[in-house]
């Protein structure tokens, strides 16, 4: 099986504006046909890492490539990219079949070539015979569908969404998410989105790269990302968790036991030391309970609270410390509707995660030497 070819390639890349050092030593690789998302919360370098892809920003320092062609002197309309915004930036004295064909008057297309490619794509986007409309005449939902075909007809290598759908409601944001994922799929293009919706991510992506603060946090699988976080961020961030401060107290090959606050735990982990201090993060669904002690662990909670969710029984057990653990069930499940429970896990539904900070990458960038 040959390999994928790398698409867009960042290396080392970073952007400060002044003192803000917003992008820091990012280096990343989106395939070709690849639908990578880029996931974080506002401020975390996502949106400017995509600008400095088109061009509308300059990187600070490192390289940017795409299809193997180095990109930092390239204007914004010399770059084998468009960019789909939030705004959709139509204009609004033109038509649709107008709007969409804008970029290929620019590049003076002939006009039969012009007529058979608007249509092309608005069949694709599913507005064919909306041809002669304008944009006040269209829903949230068809305007986002005009940028992007307008976007599209160019034929890009990559295709750059900086959330898209942020301005559509949340049913027609979800219809959204399907349709443009059906449409990457169809084209084969190499798309990089922007978003800070997890739920969205998860469905649309096939892998997801998460930004906190500047870093690349982790890069993977919806799955990956989901089932085997890298970091504290990364385990809170993406869905629910519940998280377990403590330190590492034996190591046996890959089990390796935990002292917690609030007793004593067992998971697998690599490279772990003895005096370690780690998290141990555990999904709501992976959370067991029992009503006498359990070998390897030793977390005792009380049952407070039960909320039925549809299809879904969600329980909430305090700790002696008073933070509150959640657990999560199918509703026809019989989970203890009060009184004393031991809380345990399988060994390998839980992510032993060596705890860090940013702290430390901060302190260190700021070090001076005398």
């Amino acid at each position: 099986m040959s390999e994928k070819k790398i698409m867009v390639d960042l290396r080392e890349v970073n952007k400060r504006y002044g003192e803000n050092h917003v992008v820091r030593d990012l280096s990343l690789q989106v395939y070709e046909g690849e639908f990578l998302t880029m996931l974080g919360s506002s401020g975390c370098g996502k949106t400017t890492t995509l600008r400095m892809i088109a061009g509308f920003e300059e990187a600070t320092s490192g390289s940017i490539r795409v299809n193997g062609v180095s990109v930092e002197n390239q204007e914004p309309f010399e770059r084998n990219v468009n960019t789909v915004f939030q705004s959709y930036a139509l204009f609004p004295h033109m038509t649709v079949a107008d709007n969409v064909a804008y970029g290929l008057r620019i590049k003076k297309t002939p006009k039969a070539e012009i007529r058979e490619r608007v249509a092309e794509m608005l069949e694709l986007v599913q507005l064919g015979g909306f041809e002669r409309r304008r944009p006040s005449q269209l829903s949230g939902g068809q305007k986002q569908r005009v940028a992007i075909a307008r976007a599209l007809i160019n034929r890009p290598q990559v295709l750059l969404l900086d959330e898209p759908l942020g301005a559509l409601d949340l049913k027609l944001r979800k219809q959204m998410q399907i349709e443009l994922k059906r449409l990457q799929r169809k084209l084969n293009i190499t798309f990089i989105y922007v978003t800070h919706d997890q739920e969205e991510a998860l469905t649309m992506s096939d892998r997801i790269a998460i930004m906190n603060n500047g870093i690349l946090e982790q890069i993977g699988t919806p799955k990956e990302i989901y089932e085997q976080p890298a970091s504290k961020f990364v385990a809170t961030f993406i869905g629910e968790t519940n998280l377990f401060e403590g330190c590492v107290s034996r190591v046996s090959g890959s089990e390796v036991g935990v002292t917690l606050e609030t007793g004593e735990a067992t998971a697998f982990g690599e490279r772990f030391t003895p005096g370690e201090m780690v998290a141990v993060s555990v999904r709501p669904e992976r959370i067991r309970y029992s009503r006498e002690p359990v070998e390897g662990f030793s977390i005792e909670a009380m049952i407070r609270e039960q909320i039925y969710v549809g299809s879904v029984l969600k329980t909430i057990a305090e700790l002696p410390n008073g933070n509150e653990i959640r657990i999560e069930r199918l509703a026809g499940e019989k989970i203890p509707e009060g009184g004393r429970v031991y809380l345990y896990w399988e060994q390998d539904d839980a992510k032993l995660i060596h705890s860090r900070s940013h702290a430390i990458y901060d302190a260190v960038e700021n070090m001076s030497f005398v």
